[in-house]
Order: structure tokens, then sequence, then C-alpha cells
């Protein structure tokens, strides 16, 4: 008896239709992926949407409260209420400062040592000596105006 062949016709066939079938089903799960990540995307885009709507919600109750629109006038604009006095804060370079600003912490600066008594004695005696000459300035003819 002859022996028989291990890849048949009928093998050949069966073999063509799984592989077709296989790569139907790898398409088809494909662009199932592809859809539920599309949808866990918007799901997150909502979920996201809702919370600024939130946000959104809780601001416009602020601005409902009368307190509220006082300290933002007050914050914002630096308004005050009749018979208040108001102050600004400059910085060493004569700008306002901001609610931004840092300002330094007290006890991160160094103490100054006080100087002797005898270092200061000595020290007006030595300008007694040699007074500055103060320079008198000249007059100007005419005034423009400066910049804001």
């Amino acid at each position: 008896m002859a022996p028989r062949p291990r890849f048949t016709n009928r093998a050949a066939i069966l073999l063509v239709v799984f592989a077709v079938l296989v790569i139907s089903y790898a398409s088809s799960m494909r662009a199932y992926l592809q859809q539920r990540d599309h949808i866990n995307q918007l799901k997150q885009q909502i979920v996201s949407a809702k919370a600024d709507i939130a946000t959104s919600e809780r601001e416009k109750r602020r601005w409902r409260d009368p307190a509220y629109v006082e300290a933002q006038a007050r914050a914002r604009f630096g308004w005050v209420m009749p018979g208040e006095t108001s102050y600004q804060v400059l910085d060493a370079h004569g700008n306002p400062l901001t609610g931004d600003d840092e300002l330094t912490d007290p006890d991160s600066i160094a103490p100054t040592k006080p100087k002797a008594w005898w270092g200061k004695v000595y020290s007006s005696l030595e300008a007694a000596d040699h007074p500055e000459k103060k320079v008198t300035p000249t007059p100007v003819t005419r005034i423009t105006p400066g910049p804001g």
C-alpha cells in the first residue's frame, strides 16, 4: 500500500478557510478594540466636562454672594469702602507689589550686628573732618511731562 500524503487537497482547502476566518475575525477584533478605546476617550471627556461644569456652577454661585463680589472688587481693583484708607506696598524699586509677589520672610534675614559706640564716634569725627561737597543742581528751563 502506498503511503498517504500528509498534505491533501482537503487539508489545503481547510487551511485556506481557517486563514480567511482568522483574518476576518482579526479585522473585526481590531475595529472592536478601536471603538472601545474611542468610547473610553469619550467617557473621559464627559467626566472632564462635568467637572468643568461643576466648577463653573460653583463660581457662578460665588458671584451671587455680595460679600464675594466686594472681596473681588477690593482684591482686583483696589476699591475701598467710604471712610477706609487704602495703602500700596512698594518694592525696593518703587513698583507696587501684587498678591503674586513673594515677600521675604523676616526670620530668613540675618540681623545686622550693631556697631560699637566708639566706631560711631570715630566715623562722625571723620565725617566732620572731610564734609561732603554738595552739588547744586542746574535749574530746568522747561518742564516736560514724564511717563505715566
